[in-house]
């Protein structure tokens, strides 16, 4: 069955009107297109656990700090359309940027603290520009579950925290990262990779197996497992680090010292590509090691 295609706020709230009619439960996939595994799995997920799967594919304006990557953001709607089809996609609400934002956007959503430090810090207005758009998605849906992946974990951060502040009737669902074979986080920035840079990418993620493989031996010194792990990225000078750090994973704090879960968080530029990735890892109790 081929998956609805929906443009206007208006149309889909009627139709999504008939679905909590018949007792119906809401899941809602927030996206920005070029759909690709990871975001299957979301869908899967919300398949899973909803009766009617709603993916919204909107490229957010708001949220770019560069005109120039909103403008090269790849934007293969037929596609994406038929991806939704083949993973049972009830709805997909594709609006237009005039649809989301008729007027000047005045009002904005801003989370405060946990947006501070990783991208936060390098991309000032970033998360307000998120938090404001997913904001407006949960209230045009209403959805019961709403899904987003850990890859981009302070974004998942940012957004529990804004559904808990403001009392939005939803759950905020986190769903692992998707992983090429060679461990590289599956990404829509991945396409923008040329061969070399995409060789040498998969080094992020061992760089944060080895941040997690210190914290199993016993390290608890960020300053210190930060050192090694980065020490593996050196072989790589076409990798130039934007940051490499160890926080908590609830309000993306760095920790001063390791006595429970961290996250280990990375942002990289490859040639004109930004990458990200991360990994939750614990200290060690008996034998128990990092996780991904």
């Amino acid at each position: 069955m081929s998956a609805q295609l929906i443009p206007s706020i208006l149309e889909l709230r009627h139709a999504l009107s008939d679905v909590r009619r018949a007792g119906r439960s809401i899941g809602l996939v927030p996206t920005m297109g070029a759909l690709h595994a990871g975001h299957g799995r979301l869908i899967e997920r919300a398949r899973q656990q909803t009766d009617c799967v709603v993916v919204s594919i909107f490229v957010n304006p708001i949220q770019f700090n560069q005109r120039q990557d909103y403008d090269r953001y790849p934007r293969p709607l037929a596609e994406d359309l038929a991806f939704c089809s083949a993973g049972g996609v009830d709805i997909v609400f594709a609006p237009s940027v005039e649809e989301m934002y008729p007027s000047a956007q005045l009002a904005m959503v801003e989370v405060a603290r946990v947006t501070e430090h990783l991208c936060g810090k390098s991309r000032p207005g970033h998360f307000r520009g998120v938090t404001t758009v997913v904001l407006k998605l949960l209230n045009i849906v209403q959805p019961d579950r709403a899904y987003f992946g850990e890859k981009d974990v302070q974004q998942l951060a940012t957004i529990r925290r804004m559904a808990i502040d403001l009392d939005v009737p939803v759950e905020i669902v986190g769903v692992p990262t998707v992983r090429e074979e060679d461990g590289l986080a599956l990404s829509s920035r991945n396409r923008h990779l040329s061969p070399l840079e995409r060789r040498i990418a998969p080094a992020l993620y061992r760089a944060l197996q080895a941040a997690g493989q210190l914290m199993a031996s016993g390290t608890t010194d960020p300053q210190q497992i930060k050192t090694k792990a980065l020490a593996t990225l050196h072989p790589f000078p076409q990798i130039r680090v934007e940051y490499f750090e160890i926080v908590d994973p609830d309000e993306m704090q760095p920790v001063e010292r390791i006595a429970g879960p961290v996250r280990v968080a990375v942002a990289a530029w490859l040639g004109t590509t930004r990458l990200i990735d991360n990994i939750l890892c614990r200290v060690p109790s008996g034998s128990a090691g990092p996780f991904v």
